[in-house]
Parts: structure tokens; sequence; C-alpha cells
């Protein structure tokens, strides 16, 4: 009883450090985190909750079915969802996710992952899935929206975009811009100057954070570290301990018939015949592919599996 109690009390006390930093997870494991418990307040909405917590909006929403985002009942029991699985990729540099819109900054050096929510391109407008690196750190950024996106807004929002933005508070890139390598240089890692859309899909392509988490970011990260953009809505991992987690997002929907569908992703193979071959029930895992609810659920373990077949 006292882990959840200690959860809690950090729900309630003032956060005074950054949110998003995770020890270097153990060997053989790629959990990391905890999740926490938040208690509404009067006037609280999940919009500030996720805020507050440095959460995407989206994650918040997934792991917390059925309340109102933004007329919550005071009292509530809010999970915020900061127990996750790290990709199954190599930890260095920056990597994103675009399915469960979130940017690691691995720091081996130190010990440390840092994770963030982040808006992504918009149906339409999709991030690209690509392996990179920044080529340009730029404070004070200007935007020169390219003519697709001047056209796009003078015909659905009738405004008149100028040739060139200028740093300022009417610019969209916010404070500072990490420019990537790939293509023609167009992307970016890059602040905002709205206090929506972190979580969303969003954007024209460009990945964006929260003002405070791009100066961040930007303070850490060095011209030439590697930049990995990956959409991988199921995440697995299998611990030392013989258990097996599976973290379910949305996938991300490809064209506009499929914008607020719900879909399903197949149960990977590998962990289909992990859970027959240990005699346990497939359903939990398709629930949890169902559900999507955004956090690490425990399918079993093998060493159960073993004990139950002992008996």
């Amino acid at each position: 009883m006292l882990r959840p109690f200690l959860y809690l009390c950090a729900a309630i006390l003032p956060m005074t450090l950054h949110a998003n930093q995770y020890d270097w997870p153990e060997e053989n494991t790629r959990l990391i985190g905890e999740n926490t418990i938040h208690v509404i307040k009067q006037g609280e909405h999940l919009e500030l909750i996720a805020k507050q917590y440095n959460v995407g909006f989206l994650a918040l929403l997934s792991a917390n079915p059925g309340i109102d985002p933004y007329l919550p009942d005071a009292g509530t029991f809010v999970t915020i969802p900061q127990k996750l699985i790290l990709p199954d990729v190599d930890y260095e540099g920056v990597v994103i996710n675009l399915a469960e819109l979130r940017l690691y900054y691995f720091e081996p050096e130190i010990g440390k992952v840092n994770v963030f929510p982040i808006g992504i391109g918009r149906i339409g407008r999709d991030t690209p899935i690509m392996k990179t690196k920044i080529s340009q750190k730029r404070e004070n950024p200007t935007w020169t929206p390219p003519e697709s996106i001047r056209k796009e807004y003078l015909e659905t929002k009738n405004i008149v975009l100028p040739e060139v933005v200028l740093a300022g508070p009417e610019n969209p890139l916010g404070t500072h811009a990490l420019r990537l390598a790939y293509g023609t240089g167009t992307y970016l890692i890059h602040g905002t100057n709205k206090d929506f859309g972190i979580g969303l899909r969003v954007s024209s392509g460009c990945i964006r954070m929260r003002p405070e988490d791009i100066v961040w970011l930007f303070d850490e990260v060095k011209v030439g570290d590697k930049v990995r953009v990956i959409n991988e809505p199921v995440k697995t991992s299998y611990e030392p301990d013989g258990a097996v987690y599976v973290e379910a997002h949305r996938p991300l929907s490809l064209d506009e018939t499929q914008a607020g569908t719900r879909m399903l992703t197949l149960p990977d193979t590998r962990t289909s015949l992990w859970l027959k071959s240990n005699q346990m029930n497939e359903s939990r895992y398709r629930a949890a592919l169902a559900v999507q609810s955004g956090m690490p659920i425990e399918l079993g373990s093998e060493a159960a599996s073993e004990d139950a077949a002992e008996l």
C-alpha cells in the first residue's frame, strides 16, 4: 500500500525536478518510470493537467477514458502516464516515435533518458519516418512558409502570410529551432507560440515542442547529433524476470477516410507464440491492442506459468 500512497503524494507536492527525466534503464529491461495519480481540483481540465505534468493531451485522454477532458468533476482521480516502454532502437541521440507522440533524448554518459510530448504533422502533411541528424541550430528563427502553406492559409483561413515571418510572438516556430538534414532540410524540431497542440497531430510536418522543452533540448544537443523518427504504435518488452509487457497506442490515420475511425494493430506473431508456448491466454494481449491505453500492461510471466505447471 505504500507505493500508491507515494505516487499520490508526488502528484500533490510541487514539482521541482525535470518532470520527464528518467534514470537509465537497468540491464535487459526497457521499462522505465511509474505512473502518477492526480486528484482534479475545481476548475482544472485535462489540457491544464497535461501541461503541468508535461505529457501529451491525447496520451492523457487515452489513459483516462470516460473523463470529460474539459469539465471533469473535482475529486476525480486521473492517471498520469509516466511509466513506459522504451522504443526498440539504439539508445542514442534523439528518437521520435510518431505513434506515441513522444520525443526521447538519450544521455548515456550521465545515465538519463529524457521524454517529451510533441506535436507532429497532420493528415496530408505527415511527418516522415527518417534516419537523419541535426544540421543546424537557430535561436529566434525566422519562418519562410513555402508557397503551398501560404496558399493553404489563404484558401482555408483567408490569411495572407508574408514571405518571411520574423522572430517574435507571431512566429509559429517559437524561440528555438533545430533543422534536420533529411531531404532539403525543410523539417524542424521547434517550439511554438501557442499553448495548445502538444500531443496532437497539428503541424505542417515539423515536430513541435512546448517552449520550455525546446529551450532545454536546444541547449543539450549538438549539430551532427543523430535523429531517428519511427512509427511504432505497439511496443513490447520481454523483461529479465520473465514478464512480458505491451504498450499499445492508437495507430496514425493514413488519410482522411481513416480520421476518427478506430484503427487496430494485429497481434505480433512473436508475442502470440510466446503466450501460447507458455500456456497463457492470448485474450489479454488482444484486449491491450484494442483498448490502446498507451500504458504498459503486463501480459503475464514465464515464471508464473512454470509455477502453475508444477501444481
